[in-house]
């Protein structure tokens, strides 16, 4: 089963088959799973806003490292 980083940033998805994709998903993969660690059960809602904020923008920047890992 994956975990929500690597579903998130889809590890098992790489066309080119290039090991620098495979670096950059798993460790956005990686931080946002930390992230969502610091989640506690009962979370302030400026917390939840804060760490699903952190996890988008791990998100789109690992999005931006594919592209240019591919360019």
């Amino acid at each position: 089963m994956l975990t929500l980083g690597e579903r998130r940033v889809r590890t098992q998805f790489n066309v080119s088959a290039s090991t620098d994709v495979d670096l950059i998903k798993q460790q956005a993969a990686t931080l946002i799973n930390t992230l969502e660690r610091l989640r506690p059960s009962q979370c302030p809602k400026e917390m939840e806003r804060l760490l699903d904020m952190a996890q988008e923008a791990v998100e789109v920047g690992a999005m931006w490292g594919v592209k240019a890992a591919t360019y």
